[in-house]
């Protein structure tokens, strides 16, 4: 069995295992704790000698956790600046909030360069590569620079914008071109697979075949959709547990009978936050009945307190919050409660089995899996109801919910009016499909099916005279694959792979 080395920007530690590295680690825990191998990025550390310091390398059970500091000037141009600065509002279409500067840009690449420079001599032959996110595209271009010929695979957990908007960065081209150099890019929905064969086409010279195929100069690279799940099972598990436990308890006893509306995300421009408070005011003013019985909780934990965006929302969403309270509010009510800080996952999973309706109304998002997680929190006999934005990547998965456009406030006040006044029957009849469209699938699964399809996807790009058929599969962990010598670049026509 090829041994799998993942790379990702942070790496989960194992010494402490309440830090890891947000959803990325939720959907790989599970694969690298059966599998075993190599998890490669940042430590989440900065150090002045970062740039020639030795990788740090802890053991745990089958996986090998290999980490790399960061200097000042890196973590600031490289991670702050241009990843969270400016490729995270490209990717979710934010363009008023993109800064692109040179200098950043330069920084990109190096990081990328360096941390290719370090994982080099540590692979092997037949290793698996696995590289995810937008902190890293210039990863399967920088290892194919250095001669590494093993199977690379892509994965993107954010969304990936239109050709219209990636030429307003100078350096989008490069980064597609970076991107190309790995033999399966996945992503989570069909739109953005779509939107990258037209940047690849248009920036980078990349021309479309059928099944999901590119043919960039010397050699074929495949796209895939391989949306990113939760474990179902074990969530709902959780959640039943934790409602029964004090922080539900005491959040339930503090309502006094109040319907609660529950927001779980982090302090992001890309969740929607204002846009939620605007829809939720428009529903106190437009349909007063509901107030004194309703209560919005609004979880909003505070990041990336460095990226200027990020401290400006936190101050607004602070003044919209006051000003809903002043305004609606009573000496025995507040409609609005928001906190700041993150909770464990165990206790916002008590709070979403408590809350009548969910609110997941990013602007857009890639995939959103705490809409999957309160789907899986909810108690089957009697379910509250999600309130999904039509602009996160679960919403064609997860359409029995209430689907809305977060820019307008009437219609989030519309569905939370609907969402709070359904009756038990049409609650249940929307949960169930819900529940259907998650409970099969888990991140072990997508790990695998990915996994099964790069093994796949070499094997077909090797051999130029048959037709690309690529499935992913469930259960692939077993197949092996040696590239023993570089393969043979394929060449072919729309008649070859129609």
């Amino acid at each position: 069995m090829n041994r799998l080395v993942v790379v990702s920007n942070r790496v989960p530690s194992p010494s402490a295992p309440g830090n890891q590295a947000g959803g990325l680690a939720v959907a790989l825990d599970g694969l690298m704790a059966k599998r075993g191998g190599v998890w490669f990025g940042w430590s989440g550390q900065i150090s002045a000698n970062a740039a020639n310091a030795p990788a740090a390398v802890e053991q745990a059970d089958k996986v090998s956790f290999v980490t790399v500091d960061l200097t000042q000037e890196e973590h600031d141009r490289y991670y702050s600046n241009f990843s969270n600065g400016l490729l995270w509002p490209l990717l979710h279409t934010l363009p008023e909030l993109m800064v692109f500067d040179r200098r950043d840009a330069q920084a990109y690449r190096e990081v990328n360069q360096r941390m290719a420079d370090v994982l080099h001599p540590l692979l092997r032959p037949d290793d698996l590569i696995w590289v995810h996110d937008y902190h890293l595209m210039s990863m399967p271009a920088m290892l194919r620079a250095r001669g590494v010929r093993n199977p690379i695979g892509f994965f993107l957990h954010v969304p990936f914008p239109g050709t219209d908007l990636l030429a307003n960065v100078p350096d989008a081209a490069s980064l597609i071109r970076d991107l190309l150099g790995a033999d399966l890019l996945g992503f989570q929905t069909e739109g953005d697979v779509e939107n990258f064969v037209a940047a690849a086409q248009s920036l980078a010279g990349a021309l479309a075949y059928a099944d999901g195929w590119l043919q960039v100069p010397g050699r074929r690279v495949r796209l895939g959709v391989f949306p990113v799940e939760i474990e179902p099972h074990e969530f709902a598990t959780t959640a039943a547990e934790a409602w029964r436990a004090q922080p539900a308890e005491r959040l339930r006893r503090s309502l006094h009978g109040q319907r609660l509306i529950l927001g779980v995300d982090r302090l992001d421009p890309t969740k929607g936050l204002l846009q939620r408070l605007a829809g939720y005011r428009r529903l106190l003013d437009a349909r007063p009945e509901w107030c004194r019985h309703i209560t919005l909780l609004q979880i909003a934990a505070v990041s990336r307190k460095e990226v200027r965006p990020y401290r400006a929302l936190r101050t607004a969403l602070d003044r919209e919050a006051g000003s809903i309270n002043s305004e609606f509010g009573d000496p025995d009510w507040t409609p609005l409660r928001i906190v700041a800080r993150a909770g464990a996952r165990g206790t916002m999973a008590g709070y979403m089995r408590e809350a009548r309706v969910g609110m997941v109304t990013p602007l857009r998002d890639g995939m959103n899996l705490v809409a999957k997680e309160f789907v899986a929190a909810q108690d089957p006999r009697n379910p509250g109801v999600l309130v999904l934005s039509r602009f996160a990547g679960a919403a064609r998965q997860l359409d029995a919910a209430l689907l809305v456009n977060p820019h307008d406030p009437d219609d989030m006040a519309d569905a939370l009016d609907a969402a709070l006044r359904m009756n038990p029957e049409e609650r249940l009849e929307r949960w169930q499909s819900l529940w259907r469209s998650i409970e099969h699938a888990s991140p072990l699964i997508w790990g695998r099916s990915f996994l099964a399809a790069l093994l796949r996807t070499v094997l077909v790009a090797d051999q130029p005279t048959s037709r690309p058929r690529l499935r992913a599969e469930r259960g692939a962990e077993g197949m092996s694959l040696v590239r023993r010598t570089p393969p043979v670049p394929a060449s072919p026509t729309p008649r070859q792979i129609n």
